[in-house]
């Protein structure tokens, strides 16, 4: 089956009545993209941010009347009018075996001291490494965005061995899953997002450390450790953004056991003073293990030691 595409570019106030008169038209399914520049950073569930320009690409079979070439370019003006965008057009996409296009993405990824990431369906290129065996496809944390690769090279870097850890906006689970790879006794996952306690769960039953992984929302992961009178740990992640860093900043220190270790990421450069200085009443931040790495920003981790 043969596909055709109309894409429309907007301001975002009129993304919803564009939305709308592509699926009167019979488009199958509509996917937004950023027509400029502008980052949006991860959003809260149940967020729904958009770019101020907007480009709308609705997708119709070739094969039926909505999808004919030539009603699509006349349908391109009129919704074009309609929506006072700035720019229509109509482009043609080859049929293809999209699962196995969207999977031949994803490659193994070497990380710092021979610990590999390796989705689901390959094969490990060392058997003998410490392999992270990962969906990607469920929740963020699939150590192809830097601020993962950031916290993975840190978490090698420590002695986990028999460890307990907090995995705090754990996403895919893929930093609690490393930690108990590479030794920690327990890990205690926990994020905003539904889905990303699924992800995890379904993610430490692949890597076979289940039994030491326990994903939690927040309120939940609050009341457990209250009402199990839970001791502090000795190492924390929390690979989320500066906002709820600095937020958070007190309540991670009633989680931590004196001179246990934690690492921040999620931050841009300019982000990271701010949140240092959030910390600094109960964190020793150690500027050596502060670093930048180039993916679109120049992204930050901070580390350190808690004081109490």
């Amino acid at each position: 089956m043969a596909w055709q595409q109309l894409h429309l570019q907007c301001e975002k106030d009129n993304v919803d009545l564009a939305e709308a008169l592509l699926l009167e038209a019979g488009a199958l399914s509509i996917a937004l993209d950023d027509a400029g520049d502008q980052p949006l950073f991860e959003p809260l569930p149940g967020e729904s941010p958009l770019w101020d320009e907007v480009i709308l690409t609705g997708l119709f079979d070739a094969n039926t009347d909505a999808g004919n070439r030539q009603l699509l370019e006349e349908l391109s003006h009129e919704i074009g009018a309609q929506v006072q965008a700035s720019r229509t057009w109509v482009s043609a996409v080859d049929d293809k075996d999209w699962e196995r296009e969207w999977m031949s993405n994803y490659k193994p990824i070497e990380c710092a001291n021979n610990l590999w990431i390796v989705p689901n369906w390959l094969t490990p290129p060392n058997p003998d490494a410490t392999n992270i065996i990962m969906d990607p496809g469920l929740a963020f944390g699939t150590g192809y965005h830097a601020t993962t690769r950031l916290c993975l090279d840190w978490l090698t870097e420590q002695d986990l061995t028999d460890k307990v850890v907090i995995d705090y906006g754990c996403g895919s689970g893929i930093l609690g899953i490393a930690a108990l790879l590479l030794g920690a006794r327990q890990v205690y996952a926990v994020d905003i997002d539904p889905q990303a306690v699924l992800a995890t769960n379904q993610n430490a039953a692949r890597n076979h450390v289940d039994d030491c992984l326990q994903a939690f929302l927040p309120e939940d992961f609050n009341n457990y450790w209250q009402q199990n009178d839970m001791k502090p740990v000795e190492i924390m992640v929390a690979n989320i953004l500066a906002k709820p860093l600095i937020g958070l900043a007190p309540y991670f220190a009633t989680l931590m056991a004196p001179k246990s270790r934690i690492v921040l990421a999620g931050l841009i450069e300019s982000q990271t003073e701010q949140v240092s200085e959030a910390y600094q009443p109960y964190f020793t931040l150690d500027p050596k293990h502060a670093f930048t790495a180039q993916e679109d920003q120049h992204w930050q981790r901070l580390s350190g030691t808690f004081t109490g």
